[in-house]
């Protein structure tokens, strides 16, 4: 994947638990309290805002359907994100969520759904010219279902190793993968 062919008629599409905030191992994010931004995230939106056409994200959200949270709990979640990176000077364009317990759901990652809700809402993606950054290989999954490229965030699997056949490229953290644009944003 050459990044410095990316500009802004791609887009990006990001996982959130584990991508843009601490995922909660063997559990959900519930309520705005419980979420935790990793370390430069804002920054990070801040900066791919200047590169990508659209920025949406995709997120499985169980805890939903198991009635752990309710539809306002995670919108409320959302909200709260939302107000951290917009004060950061970024922005995630729309979120998609699928909250359906069965994993064959046509919405759930890896099937590709909301990838197609996306391309719905906004014709102008062409997956041709799309990145899925996620740290699970069901988000590379997703990525490739859709036909886009995928960028694999290692925060809370790290030992998936590359070459890997689902992943075009591997970062740290999400302000890793940001920081390779880092420079041209300050000039």
């Amino acid at each position: 994947m050459d990044f410095t062919k990316v500009d802004k008629t791609w887009t990006l599409f990001l996982d959130r638990d584990g991508v843009i905030n601490e995922e909660k191992k063997g559990s959900y994010v519930l309520h705005r309290g419980e979420f935790i931004f990793y370390e430069n995230v804002p920054r990070a939106l801040q900066i791919l805002s200047t590169v990508f056409g659209i920025i949406v994200m995709v997120t499985n959200q169980k805890g939903v359907g198991k009635k752990l949270m309710t539809l306002a709990d995670l919108e409320d979640v959302h909200l709260y994100m939302q107000e951290g990176i917009t004060a950061a000077g970024g922005r995630i364009d729309k979120i998609f969520f699928c909250t359906d317990l069965d994993d064959n759901s046509p919405d759930r990652k890896p099937n590709p759904g909301m990838a197609l809700q996306a391309k719905e809402l906004y014709p102008q993606i062409d997956f041709g010219k799309t990145i899925m950054v996620g740290n699970k290989l069901s988000d590379m999954r997703f990525g490739r279902n859709a036909g886009m490229f995928t960028v694999y965030i290692a925060t809370t699997n790290p030992e998936i190793a590359l070459p890997h056949e689902l992943i075009d490229a591997r970062f740290d953290t999400l302000y890793a993968f940001a920081q390779q644009w880092e420079a041209n944003n300050q000039q």
